[in-house]
């Protein structure tokens, strides 16, 4: 399917929901987001394309910047999804909330159409009984900003077929994006589990005295942060020989294996503290500082979208070549 020709619905105009209509004009498509409520409506065109005209600045935009932004229709009519061959959810992380949106959803498009849910706590297999086919529906886990960052994780629920998994991939490759399928649903996902359980061993370390926050960050910053974006953990191992496992075997047996929360985290959650959204998280943050840490992050995303895009050659080897495939 061309970007040019396939229409995409976004149901759900938050934070998250604005970022992916701005990726869904960047690659070309006409886009029919839908407010679930007046409150989202307010401003969303604006800031829409604001960021539009960002990516736009990048080179990110892949139709001419007037033609994107005339590919947007903001409305709170669900029946404008009905010609979408793509809609997906973006709202709150609310069952009931989900089950109302989703209703409305399967109501106007048409049984061919493939409903995707941004949820990255709620089982896709959970969300897909809500809709008529459930074999059409998946799991479409972007990370923020969507339309600056390479990763895509589509997850397929107990009924979902392996080939509507498999057209989201196609279509997110124009996307911009390394996608990733997921053929068993299970809880957190791949990503989601995978940082919480180093999340599990760093409180192990800090709360036993071993090692301040700060020394944890530089570790993960200057160690894993130099060589995951070129080769991610398993063609690290390939890269240093696969010579470790009398350590593996060692270690493996000292890794926590708590089922509870970190007391540091109950505490923190407990006093109101959202990190630099309130000022008070694991670090204090000034109104200044809490801003530099967000412009930071938009910046380091550009750098390090460029950055990939000068490996073609290694990503292109990502595809197919796992030997365990």
């Amino acid at each position: 399917m061309k970007a040019s020709k396939t229409s995409v619905g976004i149901v759900g105009l938050g934070l998250m929901g604005r970022s992916i209509v701005v990726n869904m004009l960047a690659a070309g498509h006409p886009v029919k987001a839908i407010a679930p409520t007046p409150q989202d409506v307010e401003k969303a065109e604006e800031r829409i394309s604001q960021t539009l005209r960002h990516c736009d600045g990048l080179g990110l935009v892949a139709v001419p910047l007037e033609k994107a932004l005339g590919n947007l229709l903001i409305t709170e009519d669900y029946q404008a999804l009905s010609d979408c061959a793509l809609v997906i959810e973006c709202v709150i992380e609310k069952i009931p909330v989900k089950q109302s949106v989703l209703g409305k959803i399967d109501a106007v498009v048409s049984p061919d159409t493939i409903i995707g849910t941004n949820t990255s706590a709620i089982p896709i297999s959970t969300l897909q009984e809500m809709v008529s086919h459930p074999e059409r529906f998946v799991g479409i886990h972007w990370a923020e900003p969507a339309y600056l960052t390479r990763f895509l994780e589509i997850i397929c629920g107990e009924k979902t077929t392996l080939a509507n998994a498999r057209k989201i991939s196609d279509m997110a490759v124009g996307w911009r994006k390394e996608p990733t399928i997921l053929r068993k649903d299970i809880p957190g996902f791949i990503t989601n589990r995978l940082m919480y359980a180093v999340f599990r061993e760093v409180f192990a370390l800090v709360e036993a005295g071993h090692i301040s926050l700060t020394d944890i960050d530089k570790c993960f910053r200057y160690d894993a942060g130099s060589w995951m974006t070129l080769m991610g953990i398993f063609r690290r191992w390939d890269y240093l020989g696969l010579e470790d496992l009398g350590q593996m075997n060692l270690l493996f047996k000292k890794l926590s294996n708590t089922e509870s929360v970190p007391e540091t985290m109950e505490k923190i959650v407990e006093n109101g503290g959202r990190g630099i959204l309130t000022g008070s998280g694991l670090y204090q943050y000034s109104p200044a500082e809490a801003d530099q840490w967000a412009d930071s992050f938009a910046a380091f995303n550009e750098d390090i979208y460029d950055l990939a895009a000068q490996y073609p050659a290694i990503t292109a080897l990502n595809h197919e070549t796992d030997a365990h495939q």
